[in-house]
């Protein structure tokens, strides 16, 4: 954990804070389509002036900031890798084949129900919301473009199901991080999170049956032609499942998300050349750039040309600025000073909940990142927790309903960042269709207000 430069007051912290969300929302807000990266660097700017004029030298607040940044250094590879994985999956034709017979697996009349079930079960299989999204999550939403339906619910139900899997899954890594930084099994802390979590996800489910019932089709013949198209690039197989199938027992065996990705990849490069014909130079253009297909469908060609390193700079990018300033914030002992006044003021069961929710939010808004927000909730409020005569697991529940499901709803956050990048809708956008994931922080908040057993 990075220790701050600096011993500072509460309320010289709160106006670190307050200025730093100030620029971050302003930002987005006001200034229309603002990539978060501008917002990001704003408020890094501004803080490392005020560090100065403080009296903090810049080489150690650099360091602070490479020190938050090399924590989370292992998913910086990692969207390299899901990278090339989405331009593999897209050239064996596992995402078009995917489409293509979910058309008769799907029914339009209960679309988004359906989107959030299947990311549901993916996610739980996969253990990561990110990979869901990137695979599925694709496919899903090319299924909804070709019955002209709202993109905005359709992706609020796809990264609702994602991390309802991500958070229900013994393989997922924050449900892993959550468990174990309060000091619980892994499994008690699954069964524990179906109190708060299997609530939301029945009352989700009811909402997007609801939304569902407001599909207006009036025609089939556009998706018999979506279907035609998609015939028509080559890429629909029934063997290019194979690699989803790979994905999900690799996802079994617990083996590392690189190596699976890896190993899915090149599974994926040997189904291409079962039915295509691309040489060596371009498809290490179609790693690098994405995958593209000319002389198709435009709406298909729009639709299938995703992927590649270079599309991951702008999730990458943002990425190492959320986690600098994080790091930065850090060091100025803004977050510190936050969390020992709290810690102080914490007298009843209720407001050691509320507090922890309100703490893994506001880390999620203002750093970007769920592994900080849940590894620095749950060492700052351990000791409390104990001292209150609290469970160690009811901790753990409230850290992964405040943590992990908030980040997708953070513009300039990681999740938030890759999934604006990886579907073309805006964070805004979906926000209000996301219902699992800001069901879960209501419900928990009211769960620590009327529940006895804490």
């Amino acid at each position: 954990m990075i220790k701050p430069l600096r011993k500072i007051k509460k309320t010289e912290a709160i106006l670190i804070i307050l200025t730093t969300l100030i620029i971050l929302g302003g930002i987005m807000i006001f200034v229309k389509d603002a990539p978060p990266h501008i917002a990001v660097l704003c408020s890094i700017i501004v803080l490392l002036i005020y560090g100065l004029i403080r009296g903090i030298k810049y080489k150690d607040m650099q360091a602070a900031m490479a020190i938050s940044v090399h924590s989370s250094i292992g998913a910086i590879y990692l969207f390299f890798f899901i990278g090339i994985l989405i331009t593999a999956l897209m050239s064996s034709g596992a995402i078009p084949s995917l489409m293509y017979y979910g058309f008769y697996i799907i029914s339009a009349k209960f679309f988004y129900l359906s989107a959030f079930l299947i990311s549901s079960i993916i996610g739980i299989a996969i253990g990561s919301s990110l990979t869901t999204v990137s695979t599925i999550g694709v496919a899903l939403l090319g299924i909804s473009q070709a019955f002209s339906l709202d993109t905005s619910i359709t992706v609020g139900a796809i990264v609702s199901g994602a991390f309802f899997g991500d958070k229900m899954s013994p393989l997922s890594d924050t449900t892993s991080t959550a468990a174990s930084v309060v000091g619980i099994d892994l499994f008690t802390h699954i069964k524990n999170m179906t109190k708060t979590t299997i609530p939301v996800f029945i009352i989700s489910s009811v909402i997007y049956a609801l939304l569902s019932q407001n599909i207006n089709i009036n025609s089939l013949e556009n998706i018999k032609e979506f279907q035609e198209s998609l015939l028509a690039t080559g890429l629909v197989h029934y063997y290019s499942i194979i690699p989803f199938i790979l994905l999900l027992l690799l996802a079994i065996l617990k083996i590392d998300a690189i190596v699976s990705i890896i190993i899915t990849t090149i599974v994926s490069i040997f189904i291409t050349y079962i039915h295509s014909f691309y040489s060596v130079k371009q498809m290490i253009k179609f790693f690098f750039s994405g995958f593209k297909m000319e002389g198709i469908n435009q709406n298909i060609a729009s639709l299938i040309s995703r992927g590649g390193i270079s599309n991951m700079f702008f999730t990458i990018t943002i990425i190492i600025l959320a986690l600098s300033l994080g790091g930065l914030l850090f060091s100025l002992g803004a977050i510190d000073s936050l969390l020992e006044y709290v810690e102080k003021h914490i007298k009843t069961k209720f407001k050691a909940t509320l507090s922890v929710a309100l703490t893994a939010t506001l880390v999620n808004y203002i750093v970007g990142e769920q592994y900080l927000s849940i590894l620095l909730s749950g060492e700052s409020f351990k000791p409390i927790y104990k001292k209150l005569g609290m469970k160690e697991k009811s901790l753990a529940r409230t850290l992964e309903d405040a943590g992990t499901v908030i980040n997708p709803l953070v513009p300039w956050s990681v999740c938030g960042a890759f999934i604006t990048s990886t579907l073309g809708v805006s964070v805004l956008s979906y926000l209000p269709f996301a219902i699992f994931c800001y069901g879960s922080l209501i419900f928990t908040i009211i769960t620590g207000a009327v529940s006895k057993k804490l």
